[in-house]
């Protein structure tokens, strides 16, 4: 599965694909410690992925565990800097992951929903993204027409989509590894560097 060019920012860029590629797909949820320990590792081989980058692409695939409900809020920051800075994608994913204990339930339980906004386009602002453009993608309003109470946000329809390619594969828990379109249960959140670098010179040929 691959995504729209809208959701461009999803791909990790190394190098420009030459001929046929594998496709690495991580399914992964902001506020889950598994999965930040998998992008932690996966996130610091940037050197050695350029080496694969004409034969290996890499997408991210946010993805939303509804009994956290602050899950929804990090992915709707995350899809707003997608659609504001896609190039920033996986700068501000990394730093989702390492502020993640920060949207945690405990974290949010006393907070609204606009202010844990307020926090997460701040943290937008921290790699360089607009915060009050950010912001104004997230936030809701709070008063509207009587007929016009349940309309979301502005990534609403971009939240959809990333839902339904977890939903229409089947993706229950995170992190969950595809490879070519196939899930990749070799894979662990605690693969250290070496098991990376091994796993990729056996399956990226």
């Amino acid at each position: 599965m691959s995504a729209p060019p809208k959701f461009a920012g999803l791909k990790l860029s190394t190098q420009p694909p030459q001929g046929s590629q594998h496709t690495l797909e991580l399914y992964l949820d902001y506020v889950c410690p598994f999965s930040a320990k998998l992008f932690n590792t996966f996130y610091t081989l940037d050197t050695l992925l350029a080496e694969y980058g004409p034969k290996l692409q890499v997408i991210f695939r946010p993805h939303i565990q509804p009994w956290h409900p602050s899950s929804t809020l990090t992915h709707e920051a995350a899809l707003a800097v997608l659609r504001l800075a896609p190039e920033k994608f996986w700068e501000f994913s990394s730093a989702l992951f390492k502020h993640q204990t920060e949207y945690f339930d405990v974290s949010v339980v006393n907070e609204t929903r606009n202010k844990t906004y307020e926090r997460l386009a701040r943290l937008a602002r921290s790699v360089g993204v607009d915060e009050q453009k950010t912001l104004a993608l997230l936030k809701i309003p709070e008063s509207s027409e009587k007929d016009n109470l349940n309309s979301g946000n502005q990534v609403t329809d971009d939240l959809k989509w990333v839902i339904k390619t977890d939903r229409v594969i089947g993706v229950h828990a995170s992190p969950t590894v595809f490879f070519n379109g196939v899930e990749e249960r070799s894979i662990s959140s605690s693969f250290t560097v070496e098991q990376w670098k091994e796993w990729l010179a056996h399956n990226v040929t």
